[in-house]
């Protein structure tokens, strides 16, 4: 893939992931970053509001088919749906998505069939996401109904790409290819979930305003709560025991994660790097969320400074070389989240 697609764009549409990209060996960073790049296109086109859901989700259909390898008008989604985007850059990406599903199709036979298998899956979640929530603002506001739905949104959104991530990295790289894929596979979708997760919890007040509530609504209906009562600032503390139900929930799935990234071996250094940024950075998050007042009615995102990101990436450059420093540093992380 062309450095301007892979580097420029790319880090242009996420400034996070692509710290992670661009740390891993240079066999990886095609298919990883073009899947990236795919699902974010699918997810820009599932966004744009201004379109009617129902052009949204045949936009998407659309995406699905060229993904998969059937003919479609990849270029015409684009041009329908690029002028609605209020970012640049996700315009550019929505203007280029033909060029980047030709790349899929110049990927060797099995990076290809793992690209698919995950953008299959990951476009399925935003469908979801689509037809699971009516509402576009916080008037008609629909939540999921049971912590068995909100487990299955976390997989299809993001703990799929756990086993694709560790397929990949399986085929490329010889230290790893006698890893047991399946035990492997498990742990690194509790990873994509606990991630996920994370992002659930600290964008509560965002997704009610845009219609949509991942606080399931049975847990909500046990404290006296529908999902509409977290509009009202007097109501939102009484949610309080389900976010740190929840937040509980997301170190469980932590914990599982640095047990995958602690069996990385130690000279897969640029692995471990991408796989220790985001749990350092997600466990920072929740940390900050299990400190705020009121995280359900906060009016400001609550997001980890850049300053302590910087730290963050500085002390796990030498902490990567070693078992035990590597694990004080989880430890570290988790013990500042205070449930």
């Amino acid at each position: 893939m062309s450095d301007d697609l892979l580097r420029g764009l790319l880090r242009q549409v996420s400034r996070s992931f692509y710290l992670s990209l661009a740390i891993l060996p240079a066999a990886l960073r095609e298919p990883i970053g073009l899947a990236y790049l795919l699902a974010r296109a699918a997810d820009s086109v599932a966004d744009t509001r201004l379109l009617p859901r129902g052009d949204r989700l045949a936009h998407l259909e659309t995406l699905r088919r060229a993904y998969a390898g059937e003919p479609a008008e990849v270029a015409a989604v684009g041009r329908a749906c690029a002028p609605h985007r209020p970012h640049p850059a996700e315009q550019r990406l929505l203007e280029r998505v033909d060029e980047a599903v030709a790349r899929l199709e110049l990927l060797g036979p099995g990076d290809r069939d793992q690209v698919r298998q995950v953008l299959n899956t990951l476009t399925a979640g935003m469908v979801f996401d689509l037809t699971r929530f009516p509402g576009e603002d916080a008037r008609s506001v629909e939540a999921l109904d049971t912590l068995e739905e909100l487990d299955h949104y976390t997989y299809l959104i993001a703990g799929c790409v756990g086993p694709f991530w560790t397929a990949l990295h399986a085929a490329h790289r010889p230290r790893l290819q006698r890893w047991d894929l399946a035990a492997m596979g498990a742990r690194a979708v509790r990873f994509g979930k606990a991630l996920q997760l994370t992002n659930v919890l600290r964008d509560v007040p965002a997704d009610l305003r845009s219609g949509r509530c991942y606080l399931p609504a049975r847990e909500l209906v046990a404290l006296g709560l529908r999902p509409r009562d977290l509009l009202d600032p007097e109501a939102t503390r009484r949610a309080r025991p389900l976010l740190h139900r929840l937040l509980g929930l997301a170190l469980d799935h932590y914990e599982i994660a640095w047990q995958y990234t602690l069996a990385i071996p130690r000279l897969e250094w640029r692995m471990r790097l991408a796989c220790a940024w985001p749990l350092m950075i997600g466990l920072a998050t929740l940390r900050e969320l299990a400190a705020h007042p009121d995280p359900v009615g906060a009016t400001s995102p609550i997001k980890v400074g850049r300053r302590e990101v910087r730290a963050i990436l500085a002390r796990s450059l030498i902490a990567v070389w070693s078992d035990a420093g590597l694990g004080a540093e989880a430890a570290r992380a988790r013990r500042r989240v205070a449930v």
